[in-house]
């Protein structure tokens, strides 16, 4: 079966989006500069998570406000594979040139095993802090790849808020550093 990844590049302060995200800030005020590790090319280490992050995913599990912040700049799929936006406002199967984004309004349960079945031996990728958030409170979240940024954005949506005060044990599994980031990947202990 799949695993449930997620694969978030983070500040050092906690945030994965600056400030005010929306159309025209999909990254918020100043969270474009956490991924710049992804374009800068001059990184081996780095290359080659974006690599195994693209060899891995074999279906996307995403929000709804990442859907409508994303798809315009994209201009297609986030990866090139089947990808579920988890919405209370349904709408069509939308095709883009590598793959199809289907909006499940059924919960969060159902639009993961939906995202699983798509992604057979591979792995479903999620993308947005709220929905990372939601699968990692039900127990679904199977691994957590994290690139963490060294800078301070000082502000915008944190990646591990609203979680509650359950503790979560976390397995590391491996760790690599790049001038631009450092690369962590934890295994969710269940």
């Amino acid at each position: 079966m799949a695993q449930v990844i997620a694969h978030v590049t983070m500040s050092l302060d906690g945030f994965m989006a600056g400030p005010d995200v929306g159309t025209a800030f999909p990254m918020g005020r100043g969270g474009e500069s956490l991924h710049q590790w992804i374009f800068d090319g001059s990184s081996e280490v780095d290359a080659a998570a974006v690599r195994r992050q693209f060899a891995l995913t074999g279906a996307v599990l995403l929000g709804r406000r990442t859907f409508d912040v994303g798809v315009d700049v994209w201009g297609d799929t986030p990866y090139p594979v089947p990808c579920f936006v988890l919405t209370h406002r349904p709408e069509p199967v939308r095709s883009a040139r590598s793959g199809t984004f289907t909006f499940v309004h059924t919960g969060l349960s159902d639009a993961v095993e939906q995202a699983i079945a798509a992604a057979g031996e591979r792995a479903v990728t999620l993308m947005g802090a709220d929905v990372v958030q939601q699968v990692l409170r039900a127990g679904l979240l199977d691994e957590i790849h994290l690139q963490l940024a060294p800078m301070l954005l000082g502000g915008g949506r944190r990646l591990f808020e609203h979680l509650g005060t359950g503790h979560i044990a976390l397995e590391q599994l491996a760790s690599e550093k790049s001038p631009h980031v450092t690369h962590l990947r934890y295994r969710v202990v269940k």
